[in-house]
């Protein structure tokens, strides 16, 4: 189970960090990802973090301004989201599947997702 939290109504230029808590799993060996929607369409892959840490691709409209990252020991993946754009507004899932990918249909879990809003 996957249970996202930190969303909220923000204004551009802000920073939000969302988290994502595991549990009912071993969690440490799982990649883990973030993906966004806009008002109900496809998932959108935002950034993934391989199981030790170590790849950490990201989509290139994010890159430089998001960084994901994790806890094994606490089983929670963050999502720091620094220099928020009217743009960047979204429902934002956490998924955890056994390759670090950009696509969704590779991860088999998911969370219920957090409402990020950035206002301009």
């Amino acid at each position: 189970q996957l249970v996202e939290s930190g969303g909220g109504l923000t204004q551009a230029g802000d920073s939000l960090t969302l988290s994502c808590v595991a549990s009912g799993g071993i969690f440490s060996v799982h990649a883990m990802a973030w993906f966004r929607s806009y008002s109900g369409q496809e998932r959108d892959f935002v950034a993934a973090i391989s199981y030790n840490g170590e790849n950490t691709p990201y989509a290139d409209s994010v890159k430089g301004r998001f960084t994901i990252s994790r806890d094994n020991a606490k089983n929670v993946v963050y999502l720091q989201m620094n220099n928020l754009k009217p743009v960047d507004t979204a429902v934002y899932y956490c998924a955890a599947g056994r390759l670090t990918a950009v696509f969704p249909t590779t991860y088999m879990s998911w969370g219920q997702g957090t409402q990020v809003t950035v206002s301009s």
